[in-house]
This record gives structure tokens, sequence and C-alpha cells, in this order.
């Protein structure tokens, strides 16, 4: 699926890097994943300092990212689309890995569910005007945004989690040479 072309400067529009960023986020994220030992996917450090996203396992990073991005920003953006400046909350992650209880999750059903949520919101975001694209709200813990500046904060998310993994790799070999 490609970002939509011709219809605007790239400012305008979802530009291209972030497009694929975003395309090629579940397939990054799968890979990250596997590379975690089977044994530590629900284990956590002894210290979280340093890590670069929210302090949860490999499992309960990938739940994270699919409750993101099918509670949090396919609504973001619909509501965005389709109201007039909206407040857009914030979800509290914490309390979902709790109340879904993220350590007892299935990876494949999750990595599923992921890829089907991205496509979808590529499929929305491929199709957007200029116009669509300057719509406005106000996001929680972020200010006034647009629908171009919530594609922005998706990739950043989407970053955030890849090094979370990467992190977590980190930690599980430095673990591996202490024990």
């Amino acid at each position: 699926m490609q970002p939509p072309d011709g219809r605007g400067t790239p400012y305008d529009v979802i530009n291209q890097s972030t497009f694929s960023s975003l395309a090629a986020f579940p397939q990054q994220l799968e890979h990250f994943y596997e590379a975690i030992p089977v044994e530590y996917r629900n284990w956590t450090p002894p210290s979280w300092d340093g890590i670069p996203s929210e302090t949860f396992t490999a499992i309960e990073q990938i739940c994270h990212v699919r409750d993101i991005e099918l509670d949090g920003y396919h609504v973001r953006f619909k509501r965005t689309l389709r109201e007039d400046t909206p407040t857009l909350e914030s979800l509290d992650g914490y309390v979902l890995s709790k109340e879904r209880r993220y350590a007892e999750a299935n990876a494949s059903e999750v990595f599923a569910a992921i890829r089907g949520g991205r496509a979808e919101t590529l499929r929305l975001l491929s199709n957007l005007t200029p116009e669509q694209c300057g719509r406005t709200a106000v996001f929680e813990g972020y200010g006034p945004l647009t629908v171009r500046s919530l594609a922005n904060y998706l990739c950043s998310h989407d970053q955030q989690h890849l090094a979370g993994l990467q992190w977590l790799l980190g930690k599980i070999d430095a673990a591996r040479i202490e024990a």
C-alpha cells in the first residue's frame, strides 16, 4: 500500500518515510520478539533503569502495541476525522496490562491482531486528502495536533517498543553472563 501521491506537498499528507516505517513495523516487531529466548518472554530484569519504553516484559510489550493500535490510534484517527477538534484520551497501558492479562497472551494471536490492525491503519492513511491530514484534535498529554501528527506519534510509539525489545535483549544477555 502506498501513501497518497500527487495530492499536495509532502507536508500536506503523511510523508513517505513515516508511511514506510508504519508499514514495516509489524514484521520488525515480530522479528525482535522472536529474538527473545522463549524462557525470557515473561522475564523481568532486576532493574528497569534506562528502558526506552514502558516497563513491560516482551509479551507485554507486544500486547501493549496491539491495544494502543486498535483501542488508541484507530479511535483517535476516526474521531479526529469525523469530529470537530475532539479531545482524545490517553490509555493507561499498565491498567490494560492487568485487566487484559497480557502475561498470559498467545503471541501468535497478538501478532495476527497487530498485522490486521496496522493494515487497517495503512488503508485509512493512504486514502487521506491534504485537508483530512490537517484536521485537528487535542490529545491528552500531547496537546493540539493534526491527523498527520497522530501518524507521526504512532510511528514514534512503534520505535519506542522496538527499542524496548532491543533493551530487553541486552538485559537478557547481561543476565546470562551474570548467572
